[in-house]
C-alpha cells in the first residue's frame, strides 16, 4: 500500500518520514485531488489553516477521521488535522524558528509512538500559529513558546507543530526561501546540522512506529 502526502509546495519533501515508510516496506505519493486514502500524510507550508483555499485538504482530513484512517499532520499539518477535529487555529503569541528543547507529557510515556524518550529533546521549530487541543484528544509535548506540540487523537491520528521530519537539506532549502527575509525574528543563518544527531534519532523511533502502525493497521482488515 501507498502512504498518501499532501504538501503545499512543490519543493517540500517527507524528509526522514519517507526512510521510516521504506523501512517497513511501505512506498508513498503525493495527493493528486482525487483519490480516498488508506493512511495520510499532511506537510508543512508558509499558508494558514484559515485559509479558504485549504478547504479540500480539511474535507480530506475529516473523511479519513471519519474511516478511521491512521493520519500525521506536520506544523500546517497538524493546525489542519486540529481543525478538522473542531479546533481553533490562530496566532502564536510569538513565531518560533530554530532549534529549542520540548518536553513530553506524562501521557508521552504511555503512547505508541513517543513512549521511552526522556523529559526533553531538542528538535526544529518554524511556525507562527498555533491550535487548541481538540476534544478528546492527548496532550503529548508541550515547548516554552507553545502549548500544545503534538497530540494523539484516538489510535491512529498525530499532531507534530514541530519540524521532526526536517531534514538538513530541507532546513538550509527554506533558508533560502525569499519569503524568510519579511521575518524579522529569523536570525539568520541556522546552523542546520546543530542538533540533526539527536532529531534523526527520534525522527527514526518515532516515525518508525508511526509507519508500523500504518502498516500493521493497513495489513489488519475493519469491520
Amino acid at each position: 500500500m501507498s502512504v498518501t502526502v499532501v504538501r503545499h509546495d512543490p519543493a517540500d519533501h517527507p524528509g526522514w518520514i519517507s526512510l521510516a515508510l521504506d523501512s517497513v516496506g511501505l512506498s508513498w505519493h503525493y495527493w493528486d485531488g482525487d483519490e480516498v486514502p488508506q493512511a495520510l500524510l499532511i506537510l508543512g507550508g508558509s499558508g494558514s489553516a484559515n485559509d479558504s483555499d485549504l478547504a479540500p485538504e480539511l474535507a480530506l482530513i475529516r473523511g479519513a477521521l471519519l474511516r478511521d484512517v491512521p493520519v500525521l499532520g506536520v506544523c500546517l499539518g497538524a493546525q489542519l488535522a486540529a481543525k478538522a477535529l473542531g479546533s481553533s487555529v490562530y496566532a502564536n503569541l510569538k513565531k518560533e524558528i530554530g532549534w529549542a528543547p520540548i518536553q513530553f507529557t506524562n501521557d508521552a510515556r504511555d503512547d505508541g509512538i513517543f513512549a521511552g524518550f526522556s523529559q526533553a529533546e531538542t528538535v526544529f521549530h518554524w511556525h507562527a500559529d498555533t491550535f487548541d487541543l481538540p476534544a478528546g484528544a492527548v496532550r503529548l509535548a508541550s515547548s516554552e513558546m507553545c502549548v500544545n506540540q503534538a497530540f494523539r487523537y484516538g489510535e491512529v491520528v498525530y499532531g507534530l507543530q514541530f519540524h521532526l521530519e526536517a531534514t538538513p537539506d530541507i532546513i538550509d532549502r527554506w533558508q533560502q526561501e525569499d519569503r524568510v527575509c519579511a521575518i524579522p525574528e529569523l536570525n539568520l543563518p541556522i546552523d542546520p546540522h546543530a542538533h540533526q544527531l539527536e532529531m534523526s534519532r527520534l525522527a527514526s523511533v518515532v516515525f518508525g512506529r508511526w509507519a508500523a502502525l500504518v502498516a500493521s493497521r493497513c495489513a489488519s482488515p475493519r469491520a
